[in-house]
């Protein structure tokens, strides 16, 4: 196993014992044997490898996107329960600059997570990505805190 492969063995292996409810050795021997396996497999799948430049803006960017969370958390329930909110639901496209596929990936991982959005695609040129929201009432600034908030960070680390 290459690079860091060894993490996603490693991570493979301990859900299999931990869904098995593992208590022979020969259960533990079967995990790592699969595990491994698993890796060599998915390896060849992946025609690149992620490059990670600056792992300083990890921390500051995981922040924002938990700040973001709670805080949709709320508005989603504030929109379900009042029953009397009007609701203006639609589609936003954000223009990106981004273009590393494991940044992208990693921006949707984000923006899905992110309750009342849903990542709805990319445009075929690649150069802007269209989003689904519960409740849209700037998009403007929703555009900004994509683009600010998570696609710079992003691309200070994957580019």
């Amino acid at each position: 196993m290459k690079r860091h492969s060894w993490l996603l063995g490693v991570a493979l292996a301990l859900a299999w014992l931990v869904l098995n409810d593992a208590k022979t050795m020969a259960q533990f021997v079967f995990a790592a044997l699969l595990a491994a396996l698993l890796v060599r497999a998915v390896r060849r799948l992946r025609p690149t490898h992620p490059s990670v430049h600056r792992l300083a803006h990890v921390g500051p960017l995981l922040l924002h996107v938990l700040v973001d969370i709670l805080r949709s958390n709320f508005g989603v329930a504030r929109l379900a329960f009042r029953r009397g909110l009007p609701r203006r639901s639609g589609f936003v496209d954000v223009p990106i600059e981004l273009r590393d596929p494991h940044g992208l990936a990693v921006l949707a991982a984000i923006v899905t997570s992110t309750p009342g959005t849903v990542w709805a695609g990319v445009a075929d040129d690649g150069r802007s990505l269209r989003l689904h929201v519960l409740d849209v009432a700037d998009e403007a600034a929703l555009v900004r805190t994509i683009q600010e908030r998570y696609e710079r960070p992003l691309r200070r680390i994957f580019e």
